[in-house]
């Protein structure tokens, strides 16, 4: 499972994605503005393609806060989306393997 540490700071965020991978579950976060709002979109769909290679339908996301209670809130709901679909993320990584 992911932990916050695993995550990369507010500050980073402002500037770039972040992405990463959980057993066959790809993941990125991102600062996403409305109006003059910042919140942070964080984005899930299955390996092995990257965000950009994957149908938009395939793809999931979420928005939280953009502070530090939302990238953990983010990190609880990657969590989440994990063990909701445990038997897709791992066939996706055995596919891989």
């Amino acid at each position: 499972m992911l932990e916050r540490k695993d995550v990369m700071p507010v500050a980073f965020l402002k500037k770039e994605r972040f992405t990463g991978s959980l057993k066959g579950m790809r993941y990125r976060m991102e600062m996403a503005k409305e109006g003059e709002e910042a919140r942070l979109k964080v984005t899930i769909w299955p390996e092995p393609y990257s965000f950009d290679a994957t149908k938009e339908e395939d793809k999931h996301w979420e928005f939280f806060p953009f502070s530090e209670e939302g990238i953990c809130g983010g990190v609880q709901w990657l969590n989440e989306q994990y063990e909701a679909g445990r038997e897709l993320w791992q066939s996706r990584c055995r596919r891989m393997g």
